[in-house]
């Protein structure tokens, strides 16, 4: 798999909860270091959804703060040839000019800039961008700054969408596949010592070469031969191409094969995919899979069970409460898709670029979980990732405002008691005490987002209880 279908086959987490809990510490790692710069995004933001102020500041308080803030560096300032505090004004405005201009506006800005969005009811969700500023001693300062807000929207009717709902109930033959696996992966493969052909249930210890048939069948083959030595053929296995099958069926050991396989389009290994291979195989030998008797011993192998049938009671539960899980998580996405459909409103671009980052992140660790080097990291094509992953984010982005929308009509609340059964589930995760994972996440603004995460978890499922 490329670097680009790690990033794009990324699964979204369940839940951002874990997320945001080791947001803080993950940027110890180098491949965060190397690509934070590489990915983050532009000033662009959605017309639909921005607003501006014009602010203009009374040029005595705009003095004021010039001179308060000369008098600070003056008494800082370390200049050969001055005294501690002795430095000329005009020496420290030339010396200083950009320190002091920043200082000025980080003094008298924010204030003026809070009472404008106050005045008109305005509440930004993006960083506020500073344009047409005009800074001068003995000057009024003026600037406009430019930003986005959430877009109003409506959800009336949300109640009546209604999407197919799978049954969650696990079924038996569910059961016993599953049942079958673990032996399987238990058994050990034993060589059939006598002499008779293959049979459905037997593995074919083969060698084959293949040749691609049709044009430019030749250079494939040359770059990437298809051969394998002792490779395991399961004979009728539900794996295995019903060509393989049909022409192994009936051979013996030390037999020669000659026969053609047609690959669907859709076949996993893509040069293989939508072509036809002919094939040289010899059948060295058979072997057959043998079972573990299943006794309790064998249940013991496996973990905590008193009993055999005391492991199949628990696998028979776990897997009752994995597909609950599976089939309210498939259903709750089917919903916000079907909401995302259904509701058209301009969505915030900041919003959007910051989820971006969030699935570039989870795609770059995946790279660096696989082994990725950072010096590879640096050669993707950042800018065709980010808009390759536009899409799926704002689909995000719009499905999650949705449901707090919604959350917000159902008042749905998060309790005390509920997070902090949250908190504990992650402390134990990261090994970190409750108390100090709960204040690191308090002063990362993180505590916030997981009680939000919450909040939209709740929703989801009281919304797939609806349906019934």
């Amino acid at each position: 798999m490329t670097a680009t279908e790690t990033i794009d086959n990324t699964p979204n987490p369940e839940t951002a909860t874990e997320t945001a809990a080791h947001e803080g510490h993950e940027h110890a790692h180098d491949h965060e270091h190397q690509h934070n710069h590489e990915h983050q995004h532009g000033p662009t933001l959605n017309p639909e959804c921005t607003r501006d102020v014009e602010v203009e500041i009374p040029a005595d308080e705009v003095s004021k703060a010039f001179r308060s803030v000369l008098k600070k560096i003056q008494k800082q300032a370390r200049i050969p040839g001055f005294r501690a505090g002795k430095v000329p004004e005009t020496l420290l405005r030339n010396r200083f000019q950009d320190t002091i201009q920043q200082e000025v506006v980080e003094t008298v800005l924010p204030h003026h800039f809070r009472a404008a969005i106050d005045a008109k009811g305005l509440q930004p969700i993006s960083q506020p961008q500073v344009t047409d500023l005009h800074l001068k001693d003995g000057d009024p300062l003026r600037f406009k700054a430019v930003f986005e807000v959430m877009p109003e929207f409506s959800i009336d009717g949300y109640q009546d969408i209604k999407v197919e709902k799978t049954d969650a109930a696990l079924t038996d033959a569910e059961f016993d596949e599953e049942l079958k696996r673990i032996i399987d992966s238990r058994s050990t493969m034993e060589p059939v010592t006598e002499e008779r052909a293959l049979a459905d249930g037997d593995f074919a210890q083969i060698t084959f070469k293949g040749q691609i048939a049709g044009e430019e069948a030749e250079a494939e083959n040359a770059a990437q031969p298809i051969e394998g030595q002792d490779v395991m053929v399961e004979v009728g296995g539900t794996n295995t191409l019903p060509a393989f099958s049909e022409s192994l069926r009936g051979a013996k050991p030390g037999q020669e094969l000659k026969f053609e396989v047609a690959y669907p389009a859709e076949f996993g290994e893509q040069r293989l995919a939508g072509k036809t291979v002919a094939y040289d195989v010899t059948v060295n030998g058979i072997k057959t899979r043998v079972q573990p008797e299943l006794n309790d011993e064998f249940a013991k192998e496996l973990g905590e069970y008193e009993s055999f049938d005391d492991f199949k009671q628990k696998l028979r539960e776990h897997m009752t409460e994995e597909k609950a899980r599976r089939v309210e998580s498939e259903t709750r996405n089917k919903l916000i898709d079907a909401y995302v459909e259904r509701f058209q409103f301009p969505v915030p671009e900041s919003l959007v670029q910051s989820q971006i980052d969030a699935r570039l992140d989870r795609g770059l660790r995946a790279l660096a979980a696989q082994g990725m080097r950072t010096e590879d990291m640096r050669k993707l094509d950042f800018a065709r990732l980010r808009e390759g992953q536009h899409a799926g984010a704002q689909a995000e982005v719009k499905g999650t405002l949705i449901l707090d929308k919604i959350a917000d009509a159902e008042k749905v609340e998060v309790s005390e008691e509920e997070l902090d059964k949250e908190l504990f589930m992650l402390s134990v995760q990261m090994q970190e005490p409750v108390d100090v994972l709960r204040s690191r996440l308090t002063s990362e603004g993180n505590l916030a987002r997981i009680r939000e995460q919450i909040r939209r978890e709740k929703t989801g499922k009281l919304l797939v209880e609806k349906l019934g």
